[in-house]
């Protein structure tokens, strides 16, 4: 009889992390306990406080894992330079592919940081401004390049884009509309990108007779 192998530490975090998020998504962050994740996770109501010190520690490392994903993508996006629809496409895509592929991680996102402002503590807080100061960059770029209109502020046009994509996103989540395929994937992503690009273009001039 084969000896049953010993589970990792890190295969005990997935399961830890796996737990809360469908735990987190179905009751909420403030109704949420422990032992609700443990039982989800059929492990030890200590080994979770042993692998994370409190439940907004877990909270933090669930949405560390958002965060790094996002800022590794923006980073890849500036370094590119790759044309301006690609880029802000890139961002659409991250959105889109982490609902589609971890769609409590989003809901999340979605529910408890970007639509409420009780979890926003000031670390948390300044992860998100940090995500629109890089956006907001990557736009100003596309201002210098002249693809994008350079009569509206940098932040006008980061926060209606976000805007766009944020809004569009959470009444997926909200409505709890799952994304059937890629094909579907990107149908959105271009509707979210003509619209803004349509009204974002550099405007061009003619000279008068």
């Amino acid at each position: 009889m084969p000896i049953p192998r010993e589970i990792t530490r890190k295969e005990k975090e997935e399961a830890i992390f796996a737990a809360a998020l469908q735990t987190i998504k179905e009751k909420g962050f403030h109704k949420t306990r422990i032992s609700d994740i443990a039982q989800r996770a059929r492990i030890s109501y200590g080994l979770v406080y042993h692998y994370f010190g409190s439940k907004e520690d877990l909270f933090d490392a669930l949405l560390d894992r958002w965060w790094e994903g996002l800022f590794e993508l923006l980073s890849c996006v500036r370094e590119a330079h790759d044309p301006m629809r690609e880029r802000l496409a890139s961002i659409i895509r991250y959105f889109l592919d982490t609902y589609q592929e971890k769609p409590e991680l989003i809901n999340i996102f979605i529910t408890e940081i970007s639509r409420s402002t009780t979890n926003l503590t000031p670390n948390r807080l300044e992860k998100f401004k940090e995500f629109l100061s890089i956006t907001e960059q990557v736009v100003q770029e596309g201002q210098d390049e002249g693809a994008l209109r350079a009569d509206f502020k940098a932040r006008y046009l980061t926060n209606i884009f976000l805007g766009a994509l944020e809004t569009f996103v959470s009444t997926m989540v909200l409505a709890d509309q799952h994304l059937k395929d890629n094909a579907q994937k990107r149908r959105i992503a271009e509707s979210i990108l003509e619209v803004f690009l349509n009204g974002a273009r550099q405007q061009l001039t003619t000279a008068k007779p």
